[in-house]
């Protein structure tokens, strides 16, 4: 269901019961406009001049005798004066020789309704006239306590029937005509209370319907305009901006999409940046693993012939082989640590980790691989435990990374030294430096981009990725550490992380939490 029929429905819906609500109401207000005015008549007829005496003066005739038409017009209300005029008038007719009590109809050309009938009772609810109707038992328990009685829930009858009655209570208590009972009825037709009896008032609700519609007419084009261009927009990738009409609540709609749409169209983008990154990396680290296996197997393979042979272990392509197997295991580890920090929302498991022993383990792992390649390596640590804030696998892997780039790039008899101290300000400084080759100070600020590597490097390990100091930048940015290159004035490359540590007491507390 479009737009523009609900909202005819809805206005519809509305509509109607508020319709049938004024005409009740109308209804009411007549049936009760008709009862003030039976009670107005029947105790101007009783307490005029005389009205008392004529009644009393013949019961058995007064008021119910009078034939339809002639009794006195029966109206919603009273004007001003108009009591005074029914008594000119009523002297007028008795001029005319009229019986008495039965004042002349009144003709204005106004609508009336049916004229009001009158029925004297006594103190008993006794009637003389032989035509007076029974009274109802709610009249006779109503006029018991108050000075008027009428019908209960007569607004009830007023919706179904014109008919209105009153019991009205005299003044006096005593007589024949101590009670009297007014019948008579609302003006004709439906309305005429409240609402105009020509039911003109029906033209400013058509009217109302009528404009809603039309104002409704721009809006749904606008939204159906709207509506076609996220579609495009959709169809297309969200490649194409949606138009923005106006600062109503349409045009905030149309902002709202346009922004989803930048949003979608930013996440799509660096989606399809992180699949030709993650391609590439495939790519590159399949040809960066075959090639270390290959040579691996070739190792192999000379190891497996000689000991066939019963020849001597060749001592160099066992070096070799054990080279090219610690470098898979780099690629392996730096593969895992990739997959971890290229999420959009890294999870780091932060606690205080001793750097010393991180040190140590560091140390121990690439021994055996600077032994084979004639690499001196050495560390030292302070006495007192040094703490750091931050994840331990990655944080060692990042460490693992710089020492072996140090070992893989240096020369036969060259050294490496790894330094970890405490440094001013509650920081501490772990330093890898070498004395090999080195990088140009050019080049120093690449060394950390994603697949760069030096022309001396490409030199003296064509096979290399150039992974190794990109994840150990990643990891020190994720954990607020400096990384900082440097060539030092004898030559080769000096690394340096630099942050804060955490004091002892919180290291020991924290430990002693896990336990």
């Amino acid at each position: 269901m479009n737009l523009r029929l609900r909202l005819a429905l809805t206005t519809i819906a509305v509509t109607i019961p508020m319709v049938v609500v004024l005409v009740l109401f109308d209804a009411v207000a007549r049936h009760r406009a008709a009862e003030e005015a039976l009670v107005g008549y029947t105790l101007t007829r009783m307490q005029e001049p005389g009205g008392r005496d004529r009644c009393e003066a013949d019961p058995a005739h007064w008021g119910g005798e009078l034939p339809p038409g002639r009794g006195p017009p029966q109206r919603e209300g009273r004007e001003p004066g108009e009591a005074s005029d029914l008594r000119e008038r009523q002297g007028e007719g008795r001029e005319r020789g009229e019986p008495r009590g039965r004042p002349p109809p009144l003709d204005d050309g106004r609508p009336r309704g049916r004229p009001a009938v009158l029925f004297a009772y006594d103190a008993a609810l006794r009637s003389a006239n032989p035509g007076a109707p029974a009274l109802g038992e709610p009249l006779v328990a109503a006029i018991a306590t108050s000075e008027v009685a009428t019908w209960p829930r007569s607004w009830v009858r007023s919706w179904v029937s014109a008919e209105v009655e009153v019991l009205v209570r005299m003044p006096w208590d005593s007589g024949p005509c101590a009670r009297v009972l007014a019948q008579g009825s609302t003006v004709p037709g439906w309305l005429g209370a409240v609402l105009p009896p020509t039911r003109i008032w029906l033209t400013p609700l058509v009217a109302l319907f009528a404009a809603v519609l039309l104002a409704m007419g721009p809006i749904v084009g606008r939204i159906r305009r709207l509506t076609e261009a996220v579609r495009r927009s959709a169809s297309a990738g969200y490649a194409s901006a949606v138009p923005i009409d106006g600062d109503d609540e349409v045009g905030q709609l149309a902002r709202a999409f346009e922004a989803a749409g930048r949003e979608v169209r930013a996440q799509l983008a660096a989606k399809d940046r992180r699949e030709a990154a993650l391609r590439e990396f495939l790519a590159n680290t399949t040809h960066d693993v075959m090639i270390p296996l290959t040579v691996l197997q070739g190792h192999l393979s000379e190891l497996i012939e000689g000991a066939s042979a019963g020849a001597a272990v060749d001592r160099g392509a066992l070096v070799a082989a054990m080279g090219e197997a610690h470098y898979i295991a780099a690629i392996v580890h730096n593969l895992a640590v990739m997959a971890k920090i290229d999420a959009d929302a890294p999870r780091l498991h932060r606690e205080p980790v001793a750097m010393g022993v991180l040190v140590e383990r560091v140390l121990a792992r690439h021994r055996p691989i600077a032994r084979r390649l004639q690499v001196e390596l050495d560390g030292a640590v302070p006495e007192s435990p040094l703490h750091v804030d931050a994840d331990v696998t990655l944080l060692e892997q990042a460490v693992s990374n710089v020492v072996y780039n140090a070992i893989r790039h240096n020369r036969a008899g060259g050294h490496v030294a790894v330094l970890l101290e405490g440094i001013a300000g509650d920081r501490f400084r772990l330093r890898v430096v070498d004395d090999g080759p080195g990088v140009p100070a050019d080049e120093l600020a690449q060394l950390v981009e994603r697949g760069f590597r030096s022309d001396a490097a490409r030199t003296r390990a064509p096979d290399g990725q150039g992974l190794g100091l990109h994840i150990a930048a990643r990891v020190a940015a994720l954990h607020g550490l400096e990384l900082v290159f440097d060539s030092p004035p004898g030559g080769g490359l000096q690394v340096d992380f630099i942050g804060p540590r955490v004091c002892a007491e919180v290291a020991d507390s924290t430990q002693e939490a896990h336990l």
